[in-house]
C-alpha cells in the first residue's frame, strides 16, 4: 500500500516493482499477488488496461490508520484502559497532534469546559450541590 499511495494515481504491477527492485530483488509474481491481494480485500480498486491491470488506493493512508486504531480498540474488553496505555505509549509530539485532532473534530465553537471551583463551575456533575435533595424533598 505504501508504494501505491506514495505514487498518488492509478499504477501497473510493473511500475510497482521496479520501484521497490530499487531497494531489493522481488519477484513480478509476488507483487502481482500482493496487489491482487489487496484488491481482493478492498483496499485498492483495479481497472483493466490492455493485458494489465491498473491499481488505485481506495482510501487514504490517513483513512486506513483510523481503521487499523479503530480495529483494535474494538477489539478491547476495556477501551477506556486501552486508550489510557494507548496515550501512554505517544511521544509529546503525537500527543499534540491528538490534541490538535480533537480540537478539529470538535470544533472552534467547543469551548474549554469550566474546572471545579472556577467561575460559573457548578460542580462535576453540572447540577447545583444539593439540587436533588431539594428538588425530591429528601
Amino acid at each position: 500500500m505504501t508504494r501505491v499511495w506514495k505514487w498518488n494515481r492509478p499504477v501497473t504491477v510493473r511500475e510497482v516493482l521496479e520501484d521497490l527492485q530499487q531497494e531489493r530483488s522481488i519477484a513480478y509474481t509476488t507483487v502481482m499477488t500482493v496487489l491482487d491481494n489487496l484488491h481482493q480485500k478492498g483496499w485498492v480498486r483495479r481497472e483493466a488496461e490492455g493485458r494489465a491491470y491498473r491499481y488505485e488506493a481506495v482510501s487514504t493512508r490517513a483513512a486506513y490508520a483510523a481503521a487499523l486504531m479503530n480495529e483494535a480498540w474494538a477489539q478491547s474488553d476495556n477501551p477506556a484502559a486501552a486508550l489510557v496505555a494507548f496515550f501512554g505509549m505517544m511521544s509529546e509530539e503525537q500527543r499534540i497532534a491528538l490534541r490538535d485532532a480533537v480540537r478539529m473534530v470538535q470544533g472552534p465553537e467547543t469551548a474549554e469546559p469550566a474546572t471545579a471551583g472556577s467561575p460559573g463551575s457548578t460542580g462535576s456533575t453540572g447540577e447545583n450541590p444539593g439540587s436533588a435533595t431539594e428538588s425530591d424533598g429528601r
